[in-house]
């Protein structure tokens, strides 16, 4: 069920049968190193994180789909075809305050607006939905493409968080940026 409707995409809420798909997209290279959490990622992790963060509204984690198929090989077809997921966690509903993510895990949707568009709906969702105030996210700086998308958005640099340690003992630089709704 759409939740939210842009132009390219829409978005709609994550379920049990997207997590062997989700589970591809988190172990994918390009994925995995734009994320702290580096390990090789489960269907076990990833159930749990619904059971206990999804389900019990600690975070808002939506699907991300692409509205037109007739682009994609094979694909022209299909009811839907979801190339990533953005969520909110750590969702402060005192403050009114969450941390807001995303990743495009399909390789084919890279490049296509997909990220900018889903960032604005996600956005227009937690302010006209959740009645959240700001969202703050972290970005390695040498992530570019991330952090133009942001700024697209509308986050802005708040803060430089150098030598954040990953999961798997690599440093990378990081900085903060955060967005009023």
């Amino acid at each position: 069920m759409k939740l939210i409707e842009g132009d390219k995409v829409y978005l709609r809420k994550i379920t049990y049968e997207d997590t062997p798909m989700v589970v591809r997209w988190r172990n994918n290279p390009r994925v995995r190193n734009n994320f702290i959490y580096r390990e090789v990622f489960t269907e076990e992790i990833h159930n749990n994180w619904m059971k206990t963060k999804v389900e019990t509204g600690e975070v808002v984690q939506l699907i991300i789909c692409q509205k037109e198929n007739d682009s994609i090989p094979g694909k022209a077809d299909a009811d839907e075809y979801p190339v990533g997921s953005v969520y909110l966690r750590d969702i402060d509903m005192a403050n009114k305050t969450a941390e807001y993510g995303i990743f495009i895990g399909e390789d084919d949707a890279i490049g296509k607006g997909f990220g900018n568009e889903a960032a604005d709906l996600m956005c227009r969702y937690a302010r006209e939905e959740l009645g959240l105030k700001k969202l703050i996210l972290r970005v390695f700086v040498d992530n570019t493409a991330a952090r133009k998308s942001y700024e697209h958005a509308g986050f802005i640099k708040t803060e430089d968080m150098p030598s954040v340690e990953c999961s798997d003992g690599a440093l990378g630089d990081m900085i903060l940026m955060e967005k009023t709704l």
